[in-house]
């Protein structure tokens, strides 16, 4: 078991990309912190918001992925197409599904008003924007060059 654990420990890339999604998260309550004046746990462990920890985790797997077995690998080839159609559906599909729990939850307080139903929020923050995309795979992009030559 032991050696198990010491394996994944010492895996450069997973340890690169774990470590930019999470600061990456960080970075979230940050970003809100500073936009919204208040402290909110969900934006760590949540979907949706600046930067979009989608893009840098999959943009730091790439990367990582081509500096360690070559940016000619299978690896790095599944890494990639990986990473763009993660960030295709970070801005594309899953904004546009928080686009629609907004509309929603627009029409459930018409509805809670008028007194018919008993309102339950949709979540609204699920996707992304392009340029929370771009930040997310900058971000990516240039803390994992960094971390994987400080491991």
């Amino acid at each position: 078991m032991s050696s198990l654990f010491h394996e994944i420990s010492t895996n450069k890339v997973l340890m690169v990309t774990v470590s930019v999604w999470i600061i990456a998260q960080a970075l979230k309550v940050v970003f809100g912190f500073i936009v919204e004046r208040k402290f909110n746990f969900r934006w760590f462990i949540g979907t949706g918001g600046m930067p979009s920890s989608h893009a840098a985790g999959v943009t730091a797997l790439a990367t990582t992925c081509g500096i360690h077995l070559g940016f000619n690998s299978v690896a790095f080839a599944m890494a990639t197409v990986f990473a763009m159609v993660t960030m295709f559906d970070a801005q594309g599909v899953r904004r546009s599904t928080g686009q629609q729990a907004q509309i929603l939850n627009k029409i459930i307080d018409d509805i809670y008003w008028r007194g018919k139903v008993e309102p339950q929020k949709l979540k609204e923050l699920i996707g992304h924007t392009p340029f929370q995309v771009l930040v997310g795979s900058f971000l990516g992009f240039v803390v994992s060059l960094y971390l994987y030559y400080q491991l």
